[in-house]
């Protein structure tokens, strides 16, 4: 399935009224260890999309959006549940320890 982009436009669409929870990932191009974390949840999204659908959200083209939702650091993975954010974690990780601490919050 792939990861998928949403934008302040979208979001309420996309994650707020999705019927399956929804990790976004908050992130920006000239974020390195968003780069780094890119790939690993293109294959999470892959493993656990009968689970969860795995989106990305670029905080320099949507900035209403993460402000709500007060994202200061980045990258942010904010999991919702029934358009409330239920869990988040920041900074990057090895593929393992992220797919870990997801399948440990859905």
């Amino acid at each position: 399935m792939g990861t998928k982009a949403v934008t302040d436009a979208t979001f309420a669409a996309d994650v707020l009224a999705s019927d399956k929870p929804v990790l976004v990932d908050f992130w920006a191009d000239w974020c390195g260890p968003c780069k780094m974390i890119a790939p690993a949840l293109e294959e999470i999204s892959e493993e656990l999309g009968e689970q969860v659908q795995i989106v990305k959200m670029d905080i320099m083209e949507s900035t209403d959006t993460p402000a709500k939702y007060g994202v200061q650091s980045i990258p942010l993975m904010v999991l919702f549940k029934n358009g409330e954010p239920v869990a988040q974690k920041l900074g990057a990780a090895p593929k393992s320890q992220l797919k870990g601490w997801l399948e440990s919050v859905l």
